[in-house]
Protein backbone atom coordinates (compact mmCIF):
# COMPACT_ATOMS: atom_id res chain seq x y z
CA UNK A 1 0.00 0.00 0.00
CA UNK A 2 1.31 3.36 -0.90
CA UNK A 3 1.82 5.72 1.73
CA UNK A 4 0.08 9.46 0.89
CA UNK A 5 2.31 11.71 1.24
CA UNK A 6 2.17 15.61 2.56
CA UNK A 7 1.85 17.01 -0.57
CA UNK A 8 -1.74 15.71 -1.20
CA UNK A 9 -2.70 16.88 2.03
CA UNK A 10 -1.74 20.46 1.44
CA UNK A 11 -3.50 20.08 -1.54
CA UNK A 12 -6.10 19.22 0.21
CA UNK A 13 -5.69 21.91 2.63
CA UNK A 14 -5.11 24.85 0.31
CA UNK A 15 -7.92 23.76 -1.67
CA UNK A 16 -10.65 23.61 1.43
CA UNK A 17 -9.84 26.63 2.87
CA UNK A 18 -9.59 28.58 -0.08
CA UNK A 19 -13.29 27.03 -0.89
CA UNK A 20 -14.45 27.88 2.63
CA UNK A 21 -12.77 31.37 2.53
CA UNK A 22 -14.41 32.13 -1.03
CA UNK A 23 -18.26 30.90 0.38
CA UNK A 24 -17.63 33.12 3.72
CA UNK A 25 -17.21 35.78 1.44
CA UNK A 26 -20.06 35.37 -1.33
CA UNK A 27 -22.75 33.81 0.68
CA UNK A 28 -23.53 37.04 2.87
CA UNK A 29 -23.59 38.83 -0.38
CA UNK A 30 -26.07 35.90 -1.65
CA UNK A 31 -28.57 36.22 1.33
CA UNK A 32 -28.82 39.65 0.00
CA UNK A 33 -31.04 38.59 -2.81
CA UNK A 34 -34.07 37.37 -2.46
CA UNK A 35 -33.70 33.74 -3.19
CA UNK A 36 -34.98 32.23 -0.13
CA UNK A 37 -31.23 31.12 1.05
CA UNK A 38 -30.00 31.05 4.70
CA UNK A 39 -27.03 30.55 6.40
CA UNK A 40 -26.27 27.05 7.74
CA UNK A 41 -23.53 26.89 10.13
CA UNK A 42 -22.67 22.89 9.46
CA UNK A 43 -21.31 24.08 5.96
CA UNK A 44 -18.71 25.89 8.33
CA UNK A 45 -18.15 22.71 10.36
CA UNK A 46 -17.83 20.44 7.08
CA UNK A 47 -14.99 23.05 5.83
CA UNK A 48 -12.91 23.42 9.25
CA UNK A 49 -13.49 19.40 9.89
CA UNK A 50 -11.68 18.75 6.28
CA UNK A 51 -9.22 21.53 7.16
CA UNK A 52 -8.29 19.86 10.89
CA UNK A 53 -7.95 16.44 9.18
CA UNK A 54 -5.10 17.97 6.75
CA UNK A 55 -3.20 19.44 9.48
CA UNK A 56 -3.26 17.30 11.60
CA UNK A 57 -1.30 14.99 8.88
CA UNK A 58 0.72 17.84 8.37
CA UNK A 59 2.17 19.24 11.76
CA UNK A 60 3.84 16.26 12.43
CA UNK A 61 6.10 16.60 9.51
CA UNK A 62 6.04 20.49 9.15
CA UNK A 63 8.69 23.08 10.66
CA UNK A 64 7.78 25.23 14.03
CA UNK A 65 6.69 28.05 12.03
CA UNK A 66 4.49 26.09 9.35
CA UNK A 67 2.90 24.01 12.37
CA UNK A 68 2.33 27.38 14.33
CA UNK A 69 0.76 29.04 11.60
CA UNK A 70 -1.65 26.28 10.80
CA UNK A 71 -2.75 25.71 14.67
CA UNK A 72 -3.43 29.11 15.13
CA UNK A 73 -5.02 29.17 12.34
CA UNK A 74 -7.09 26.83 12.84
CA UNK A 75 -8.12 27.58 16.20
CA UNK A 76 -9.24 31.08 14.88
CA UNK A 77 -11.46 29.00 12.43
CA UNK A 78 -12.98 26.98 15.31
CA UNK A 79 -13.40 29.44 17.78
CA UNK A 80 -15.50 31.14 14.87
CA UNK A 81 -17.77 28.23 14.18
CA UNK A 82 -18.07 27.27 17.31
CA UNK A 83 -19.27 30.64 18.22
CA UNK A 84 -21.74 30.81 15.04
CA UNK A 85 -23.01 27.52 15.88
CA UNK A 86 -24.01 27.44 19.63
CA UNK A 87 -24.23 31.25 20.18
CA UNK A 88 -25.34 32.67 16.71
CA UNK A 89 -22.84 35.20 17.03
CA UNK A 90 -20.91 35.52 13.60
CA UNK A 91 -17.04 36.54 13.96
CA UNK A 92 -14.55 37.68 11.47
CA UNK A 93 -12.08 35.34 12.69
CA UNK A 94 -12.83 32.46 10.50
CA UNK A 95 -11.14 35.09 7.39
CA UNK A 96 -7.72 35.40 9.51
CA UNK A 97 -8.02 31.71 9.92
CA UNK A 98 -8.95 30.95 6.31
CA UNK A 99 -6.29 33.40 5.19
CA UNK A 100 -3.62 31.75 7.62
CA UNK A 101 -4.53 27.58 6.52
CA UNK A 102 -3.72 28.83 2.28
CA UNK A 103 -0.61 30.50 3.80
CA UNK A 104 0.71 27.57 5.99
CA UNK A 105 -0.51 25.27 3.62
CA UNK A 106 1.67 26.80 0.85
CA UNK A 107 4.38 27.52 3.22
CA UNK A 108 4.21 23.93 3.77
CA UNK A 109 3.93 23.11 -0.12
CA UNK A 110 6.96 25.11 -0.93
CA UNK A 111 9.38 23.68 1.65
CA UNK A 112 8.85 20.22 -0.08
CA UNK A 113 9.81 21.24 -3.48
CA UNK A 114 13.10 22.58 -2.53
Amino acid sequence: MKKVSTYFYDILGISSATICLVHCLVFPLLTILPLGLSHNPFVDLTFATVGLFAILKIIKKSSLLVASILIISMSLIWISVWSEFFLDIHLNLIFIGGIGMIIGHFLNYKSHKK
